[in-house]
C-alpha cells in the first residue's frame, strides 16, 4: 500500500487555549487564544481563578446559588485532585488516587451582552464526566477526558449580573453500573485523573459567525488539495452558525507568511440564514514554504473574517503548515517527496505532583527534552493531548500519531460493545479530529490501541470482539478526515502467551504498528534483536500491502538499580529490581532492528517519562511504569536517553553510562559510553585504558580493573569535528575486604556493612525468582519467604545440574561461604548438590533440603581456598536435582 497525502493543516484551535500558544504579526497584545485581542470581535475571558472545590461528600443543595462553600479548598484551573506515583517502596501519605466525584464552583460577573451576543463556557478538558450548572440550572454533560466542549449558556445567563457556575467532575472507575461503564477509556495501563485539568474561558461572541458548538472545533479547515513549487492551491472550509436574524456577509480567507505578511486572499459573499451551514474558500500561495519536519517546521497563518455594512463581526486566526506526505508498505515515509525514517517516542501528560495539570511550560519542557534527543516523531499515548503540546509539535517538526482512547478492554459487556460505548466512542473520534484537523504535524489518526487483548488486564466478564467497533471508527475517522490515514496500535497478532478474541485486525486501519516487548515480556529476552527483526519481516510478508510500524517497545529501568552483568540475573518486568543498564541494553538490542528495515516506516520509544500507574509496583517506584529514558520528575536522563541521542542527535555526543552506579562491588568493570564519534578514548586515574571503535554509537571497555577508592574516569573523542569529554567517578572496593554476590538477581543489594554485587563471572545454570511480582493486583502467587537471618539474600537465586563461577580475587588464602536452600517444598528426597572448588572436591555431595533441616530454609556453608592465579573457580553440581545457590560470600 502506497498512501499518498497532500495535505495543507493548521495549528490547533486558538480561540480557547488556555495560555498564549503564538503572538500573531499585530501591535495588539496576544490573548491567551493566541489571537490579538483588537483583532478579533469575541471576547475571551480566562474563568481560571477564583474557585472552590471539594472532593466527595454530600452533594445536597451543591449546585444552589445560596450554598455556603467558605469551607471549601480554594483553587485555581488547571487542577486535578489526584496526584501520584514517586521512587521508593511504599506509597507516601500524599498520594492520592482516589476515583469518583469533585465539585467545583465559582462565580463570575458576567460582561454586558448586547441582544446580538451569546456567552459560551469553553473548558479545554475535564476528567472523565462534567456536568455544568449555571445559576442553578443544569445546562449539560459531557463524557470524555481529554477533548475540548463547549456550552452554549446565553438562556441561562444572567448579564451584567454575578452569575454562578458548578462543575461536577466525574472520573469513576469503569464498572458494570458505574457512570463511566460506557466512557472509553474502560482500561488501561495509566491513570485517567479527575478534575479541570486543562483551562476554562468565557466567550462573548455575535449571534452570527464561525461555529462555536462544532465538536469545539475552530470551525475553518484548511487543505492543500495540491502543491508544486509553484503554487499551492488552499481550500479552506467554514462552518458557520446563526442563531439571529438571516443577515448577508462577506467571508475573507487570508493567507499571512511567518513575517506576517500576506500572501494570499479571497473574498466572497455568503448568506446566512438561521441554523448552521458550511462556505468555502479557494485561494493559492505562490511559491510555497514547506512545513518540512525538524528540518523546518515552517509556519503560515490562515484567517477567516466574516464582515457586513457596519465591519467585522467574527474572525478566527489559525497557524498553518503545507506539506505532502506518504507511507509506502516497504520504502517506509516520505514526506514533500523526501523519504525519512521516523523514529521518536511516546509521551503520557503526566508531571510529578500535578498529574495532568500542566502549564505551557510544562509541555514546553518536556517538547525540548524530546527535540535534543533528535527525535522526530512523538507518540500521543494514549489519548488526545493539550492544544499547546500539539502546538508545540507543530513548530518542533515533529510527526505526531495522535490516539484515540479506546484502549486495552474493548468492553465490559463481553462482545461487540453496548451501543452506548460505541456512541461514546464515535464522539470522541470526532471531537478529536475537529479540535485537531488543522495541525501540521499530525499525519495519523489512531482508532485503537491494543483492544486485541480479550480481556485488557482482567477487566469485564467476558472477552470482548473489537473489530466491529474498530470498523465503524475506521469509517468515521474516514468521514471526518478523508486525508489522513488511519492507524492501529497491535499487541497480540502472533503472540501465543496472550488471549485474543480470535479476529484480524491488521489492515482495518490504512497503518499499523506493533507494540512488542522483546527483551521484556517475552521469553528468551536476551535474543530480543533477532526476534524483533524476525517477527517484524513475518508480519511484513504476511502483510506485503500494509506500512507497519513499532508503535511500542522498550524496558523498565530504575536509576537507584544497578547491574554488573545484564546477561547473567533474572529479568523481572513485574517486579524488583529493573536495572538501568538492562533499559539501556534492551534499547541497543532493539533499535538496530528497526534501523536496518526500510519497511517499518515509525518506531516509537516506550516511554519519553516514566508516568503514573496504579497497577505497577515494581523497579525503585510504587505507582509508576519505569520505562521512561527520562525519570517522572524530569530531572533525570537515563543512560538510554543518550543512547538515542547518540543515535538521532546532529550535535557531537559522548556520554560515559554508569554514573549513578557509583560504589563498585567488584574490581573490574566493564565501561562503556554512547557516541556518535568513530572511536573514544578511555583512561583510569591518567591510565589509558584503551583507544576502542564505536560501533553502532556503543563504545566498550571489557574487563577494567579498579583500585581500591576513586577511580578518575575520562573518556575523549572527536564527534563531527569537535573534541568532547566525559567524566566519572568510580569508587572501586578493596579485595581484601572480601567480594559477595548476589547469585540470580540482576542487581546488587546491601546489606550491613556488605556490599553484594548482581549475579556475575557465572557460566551456566538459569536465575531464578522467589516471588515474581504483581501486575494490576494479580501476581504470580501467594508470597514466600525463606527462613533465614537475612531473608532478602535468597529473594534470587542460581540453579542448575551443573554452573560455575571463576571470580577475578587477588591470590592467596580465602575463606568461601555458599547460601542455599532448597526451594521446592516437595520431590527433594535423592537430591543432592556438591561443590568443587579450584577443581578439587570443597563440599562432598548432600541434600540441601536435609542440611537446612527443611525446604525453605536458608543456610551457609564455609570452606577454605588458596588462589594462585588470580581466579577463584567454584563449580556447583546437582545430582538427581539441581544445585542451588542464593549468594556467594568470598572473605579473608
Amino acid at each position: 500500500m502506497d498512501i499518498r497525502m497532500n495535505r495543507l493543516s493548521l495549528l490547533a484551535p486558538l480561540l480557547l487555549i488556555a495560555t498564549p500558544v503564538q503572538a500573531l504579526a499585530t501591535d495588539a497584545p496576544p490573548s491567551r487564544t493566541g489571537v490579538a485581542e483588537a483583532a478579533s470581535p469575541r471576547m475571551v475571558r480566562s474563568l481560571d481563578d477564583g474557585w472552590r472545590f471539594r472532593f466527595g461528600g454530600d452533594d445536597s443543595g451543591v449546585t444552589a446559588p445560596g450554598y455556603d462553600d467558605g469551607s471549601w479548598e480554594a483553587i485555581s484551573i488547571p487542577h486535578s485532585w489526584n496526584h501520584f506515583g514517586e521512587y521508593g517502596l511504599k506509597r507516601s501519605a500524599g498520594a492520592n488516587s482516589a476515583q469518583g466525584v469533585g465539585w467545583y464552583r465559582r462565580t463570575v460577573d458576567a460582561p454586558v451582552a448586547t441582544g446580538e451576543q451569546r456567552h459560551y463556557l469553553d473548558f479545554a478538558a475535564v476528567g472523565t464526566i462534567a456536568d455544568l450548572w449555571v445559576n442553578g440550572q443544569h445546562v449539560g454533560q459531557h463524557k470524555g477526558a481529554f477533548s475540548r466542549f463547549r456550552f452554549d449558556v446565553t438562556r441561562f445567563w444572567r448579564a451584567g449580573a454575578p452569575n454562578l457556575i458548578v462543575v461536577k467532575a466525574d472520573n469513576s472507575k469503569p464498572a458494570k453500573g458505574s457512570s463511566t461503564e460506557y466512557v472509553i477509556p474502560l482500561a488501561g495501563d495509566f491513570f485517567v485523573h479527575g478534575g479541570i485539568y486543562r483551562g476554562v474561558s468565557l466567550i462573548t461572541a455575535p449571534d452570527a459567525g464561525i461555529d462555536l458548538l462544532d465538536h469545539a472545533g475552530p470551525g475553518i479547515y484548511a487543505r492543500a488539495s495540491s502543491i508544486t513549487a509553484e503554487t499551492a492551491h488552499v481550500t479552506v472550509l467554514a462552518r458557520l452558525r446563526n442563531q439571529g436574524k438571516a443577515r448577508v456577509a462577506m467571508a475573507s480567507a487570508i493567507i499571512r507568511d511567518a513575517a506576517g505578511v500576506e500572501v494570499a486572499r479571497r473574498t466572497m459573499p455568503v448568506k446566512l440564514p438561521a441554523g448552521s451551514m458550511t462556505t468555502t474558500l479557494d485561494l493559492d500561495v505562490a511559491r510555497p514554504h514547506l512545513w518540512n519536519g525538524t528540518a523546518d517546521p515552517y509556519l503560515y497563518t490562515v484567517t477567516v473574517e466574516l464582515r457586513d455594512k457596519v465591519g467585522l463581526f467574527d474572525r478566527v486566526d489559525q497557524p498553518l503548515g503545507i506539506r505532502s506526505f506518504r507511507f509506502d508498505a516497504n520504502a517506509g515515509f516520505f514526506l514533500n517527496g523526501r523519504r525519512i525514517k521516523l523514529h521518536g517516542v511516546s509521551r503520557h501528560q503526566d508531571r510529578a505532583g500535578k498529574g495532568w495539570a500542566l502549564s505551557a511550560q510544562d509541555h514546553a519542557d518536556d517538547m525540548a527534552l524530546i527535540r535534543e534527543m533528535g527525535a522526530n516523531t512523538v507518540r500521543q499515548a494514549h489519548y488526545q493531548h493539550a492544544d499547546e503540546w500539539t502546538g508545540e509539535a507543530d513548530r518542533a517538526g515533529m510527526v505526531v500519531w495522535a490516539e484515540l482512547p479506546y484502549v486495552t478492554a474493548p468492553s465490559l459487556d463481553g462482545g461487540t460493545g453496548a451501543p452506548a460505548l460505541w456512541t461514546n466512542a464515535e464522539e470522541q473520534l470526532r471531537e478529536q479530529i475537529r479540535q485537531n484537523y488543522n495541525h501540521p504535524s499530525i499525519l495519523l489518526w489512531s482508532v485503537g490501541n491494543e483492544v486485541d487483548s480479550a480481556k485488557g488486564f482482567g477487566v469485564g466478564r467476558e472477552p470482548a470482539k473489537p473489530l466491529a467497533l474498530l470498523q465503524h471508527l475506521q469509517a468515521v475517522a474516514k468521514e471526518e478526515d478523508p486525508f489522513r490515514p488511519t492507524a492501529f496500535a497491535d499487541c497480540c497478532e502472533g503472540l501465543s502467551m496472550i488471549q485474543t478474541a480470535g479476529e484480524k485486525l491488521a489492515g482495518t486501519a490504512d497503518l499499523i504498528g506493533y507494540n512488542r516487548y522483546f527483551g521484556w515480556y517475552y521469553p528468551k529476552p536476551l535474543e530480543a534483536r533477532q526476534q524483533l527483526g524476525a517477527q517484524m519481516d513475518k508480519f511484513h510478508a504476511e502483510h506485503p500491502a500494509l506500512p507497519i510500524s513499532v508503535s511500542e517497545y522498550g524496558a523498565g529501568g530504575a536509576i537507584s538499580q544497578h547491574s554488573d552483568n545484564i546477561r547473567t540475573g533474572f529479568i523481572n518486568a513485574i517486579g524488583r529490581p529493573q536495572t538501568e543498564e538492562y533499559l539501556g541494553w534492551v534499547h541497543e538490542a532493539n533499535w538496530p532492528a528497526i534501523r536496518e528495515r526500510d519497511y517499518i516506516f515509525a518506531s516509537w520509544v516506550w516511554n519519553m517519562f516514566d508516568f503514573p500507574s496504579n497497577l505497577r509496583e515494581e523497579g525503585d517506584s510504587v505507582d509508576l511504569n519505569t520505562k521512561g529514558l527520562v525519570t517522572f520528575d524530569r530531572k533525570v536522563k537515563k543512560d538510554a536517553f543518550y543512547y538515542y541521542k547518540a543515535q538521532w542527535s546532529g550535535e557531537p555526543v559522548l556520554h560515559l553510562t554508569g554514573k549513578r552506579y557509583i560504589d563498585r562491588a567488584y574490581p573490574i568493570m566493564d565501561v562503556k559510553a554512547y557516541s556518535n564519534a568513530e572511536r573514544a578514548t578511555l583512561t583510569i586515574n591518567g591510565r589509558v585504558v584503551g583507544d576502542v571503535a564505536c560501533g553502532g554509537s556503543i563504545c566498550n571497555w571489557t574487563n577494567v580493573p579498579l583500585a581500591p577508592g576513586a577511580n578518575d574516569a575520562v573518556v575523549t573523542a572527536v564527534a563531527h569535528g569537535q573534541t568532547v569529554r566525559d567524566s566519572m567517578v568510580w569508587h572501586g572496593p578493596d579485595p581484601a575486604l572480601g567480594i559477595h554476590i548476589d547469585a540470580g538477581d540482576i542487581a546488587g543489594r546491601v546489606l550491613g556493612d556488605r556490599r553484594f554485587g548482581s549475579d556475575h563471572f557465572v557460566t551456566g545454570g538459569q536465575p531464578a525468582v522467589f516471588n515474581l511480582g504483581s501486575f494490576g493486583g494479580r501476581s504470580s502467587g501467594p508470597k514466600r519467604t525463606v527462613e533465614a537471618t537475612e531473608p532478602d539474600l535468597y529473594a534470587y537465586w542460581r540453579e542448575g545440574d551443573a554452573f560455575s563461577y571463576a571470580i577475578p580475587v587477588p591470590n592467596g588464602k580465602w575463606r568461601v561461604t555458599i547460601h542455599s536452600f532448597e526451594p521446592r517444598t516437595e520431590g527433594t528426597e535423592g537430591q543432592s548438590m556438591a561443590i568443587t572448588a579450584q577443581g578439587k572436591t570443597a563440599v562432598p555431595a548432600f541434600n540441601i533440603a536435609r542440611a537446612a533441616a527443611g525446604p525453605l530454609k536458608g543456610f551457609a556453608m564455609t570452606f577454605p581456598v588458596r588462589v594462585r592465579d588470580g581466579l577463584l573457580r567454584l563449580d556447583f553440581a546437582g545430582q538427581g536435582g539441581k544445585a542451588v545457590v542464593a549468594a556467594i560470600e568470598i572473605s579473608k
